[in-house]
């Protein structure tokens, strides 16, 4: 038998315990040497790699997963348009690698921004966002309304007709064609138009223009507009000529008062006022004559309007925000029509005469700056003469609705007393009135009639002693010398040496007026303009016509003394 038979017999016996026992040791230290050999070898792998046994460096930070995008907005604007139109998606989204917009081929690379698009029916666009740890999705909708057959949208009304102030108003219906109806209707608040004339109202559905008694006066062009159910729209500018009813301002104060006596020399003898405070102011002298008043002022009513109302009108309150209050509740109706109209920023003077009935006297109310709130109304300042069948003036110093404390009403021309029984392009009226006009500045002081002042320059007394400025000097008592001239109050009347225009044979309605000049003369009211006269507005006016009075200037203008006329300087009345 072999070695090796020999050697697997013996491994086998069971009776041979040493032998076996010797082998197994063997194979055990045999098995342990191998392992730590391993391990060194492992350690000086480890070791030369840059490798450590020892724990992981804690400042070492272990890679995170970016978060998915968000879509902060994603929106159309507008989200309804007409076919054919457009509109414009805008997104904006944080942490996106990419964006993509569906239906459409739009992909881009910036977190936020914007494209046009026009979806020819009504479409719901998918904005995706997109980053290595996801995709997050938004949608906007726009609606598309198919094009009307009926047209694009036109207001076909183009004129509508004129009216007559008190009266009630023949009524006009804006019509609108083409477009979607049901259709809105609606007055521009573009302060470059006008509303419509004061008392006149559109119903917004029907497009009906109406009223029971117009308020307003002159000639007024605001902008009509109409919607359709898409939201498109159209726009008409149209024209209300409104005559103006002014036959009460002649009524106001009585026949012997000062704002009804005529001051030319030929009927009167009263001489040219020789006070230093008297003249117009050198510099002024070559200023035309201006009319601030008429028939239009591009698409406004041109001048300062008035109202009379019945006795029995409703009060309504009155708050007065910057100077004096004379009252606090006034029979002021929501008709009164507003210098300017209410979209004016100017003077927005507001005068309404109160008939005289049910016990009470006629009665006049002057605004500044009014303003109507729906019922109530407010002002800058306002003034009141409770019985202008007397000829009581307001106190002394304390102010009115102008600077020189005067009424305004009863020194406006106004067409009425222009027109006389005529007509509008052959007028045969008389005006018995001096007519209120403007400097840039006047003086800082008074004279009767006026009762206050709001002007420039100051005056002393021939002792050489200054007189108070803001106060009343004398005609008949002048000072010695001022450094400004112009006094709020004075009276001005046309030279009679002075020739009228040769364009007031062709104006009859100048003509008139220029007669007044000479009669009645100007009064000095207020700041403004040099040479501004001041009106009423109305339809009847001709524009054409009154552009003669600028033919004249105040240099042909002289002061008149009118202190033999006074009573009293708290009223207007005249002793001859």
């Amino acid at each position: 038998m072999n070695e090796a038979a020999t050697e697997g017999l013996r491994l086998g016996d069971p009776t041979s315990t040493v032998s076996r026992n010797a082998s197994s040791t063997h194979e055990r230290t045999r098995l342990a040497l191998c392992a730590v050999v391993f391990v060194l070898l492992a350690c000086a792998v480890l070791t030369a790699c840059g490798g450590s046994t020892s724990s992981p460096d804690p400042t070492t930070t272990t890679p995170q997963t970016a978060p998915v995008p968000t879509v902060t907005s994603f929106t159309a604007s507008p989200a309804s348009i007409n076919s054919g139109s457009s509109s414009t998606l805008s997104w904006v989204t944080t942490g996106a690698m990419s964006t993509a917009i569906t239906p459409g081929t739009l992909t881009s690379t910036s977190a936020t921004g914007s494209t046009r698009v026009s979806p020819t029916s009504t479409t719901t666009y998918t904005l995706a966002a997109t980053n290595a740890s996801g995709t997050t999705k938004s949608t906007a909708i726009i609606t598309v309304t198919a094009a009307v057959a009926g047209g694009p949208l036109t207001i076909a009304t183009t004129s509508c007709p004129g009216g007559t102030q008190g009266a009630a108003y023949a009524g006009c219906t804006i019509s609108a064609s083409g477009g979607a109806a049901p259709y809105a209707f609606s007055v521009s608040t573009n302060s470059n138009y006008p509303p419509l004339p004061e008392g006149l109202a559109l119903n917004t559905t029907t497009g009906q223009i109406s009223s029971a008694r117009i308020g307003g006066q002159g000639t007024y062009s605001p902008l009509l507009s109409v919607t359709d159910s898409t939201h498109a729209q159209a726009t008409q500018q149209i024209t209300f000529a409104i005559n103006g009813d002014n036959v009460f301002l002649e009524s106001i104060f009585p026949s012997t008062s000062i704002f009804h006596h005529r001051v030319d020399a030929a009927s009167t003898s009263l001489p040219v006022d020789t006070s230093p405070a008297a003249p117009i102011y050198s510099g002024y002298l070559s200023a035309t004559i201006k009319p601030f008043f008429g028939n239009t002022d591009g698409a406004f009513p041109n001048g300062i309007p008035a109202i009379d109302i019945p006795y029995n009108q409703p009060y309504v309150s009155v708050t007065t925000t910057v100077y004096q209050s004379y009252f606090s509740a006034a029979p002021i109706p929501a008709n009164a029509p507003v210098e300017g109209t209410s979209n004016s920023t100017g003077d927005r003077h507001v005068l309404v005469y109160l008939e005289a009935g049910g016990g009470m006297n006629p009665a006049l109310y002057e605004m500044w700056q009014g303003i109507y709130e729906g019922g109530p109304w407010t002002d800058s300042s306002n003034a009141l003469w409770p019985n202008v069948s007397s000829n009581a003036l307001t106190p002394q110093g304390m102010g009115t609705s102008d600077a020189a404390g005067l009424p305004v009403a009863p020194l406006l021309v106004d067409a009425d007393e222009v027109i006389g029984t005529g007509t509008a392009t052959s007028p045969n009226g008389t005006i018995r009135h001096p007519i209120r006009f403007t400097l840039n500045h006047m003086l800082n002081y008074w004279v009767w009639p006026a009762t206050e002042t709001a002007g420039v320059g100051s005056c002393t007394t021939a002792g050489g002693s200054s007189i108070p400025t803001e106060s009343e000097i004398s005609q008949s008592s002048p000072p010695s010398s001022c450094t400004m001239t112009g006094a709020a109050g004075e009276i001005y009347r046309l030279k009679a040496a002075t020739a009228s225009p040769a364009c007031a044979s062709i104006s009859p309605q100048a003509a008139i007026i220029i007669t007044a000049l000479r009669d009645y003369g100007i009064i000095l009211a207020d700041n403004g303009a040099s040479g501004g006269l001041i009106g009423t507005p109305d339809a009847r006016w001709n524009d054409e016509d009154l552009s003669c009075l600028k033919s004249l200037t105040l240099a042909d203008f002289e002061p008149v003394n009118v202190a033999s006329l006074m009573v009293s300087n708290d009223s207007g009345a005249t002793s001859h």
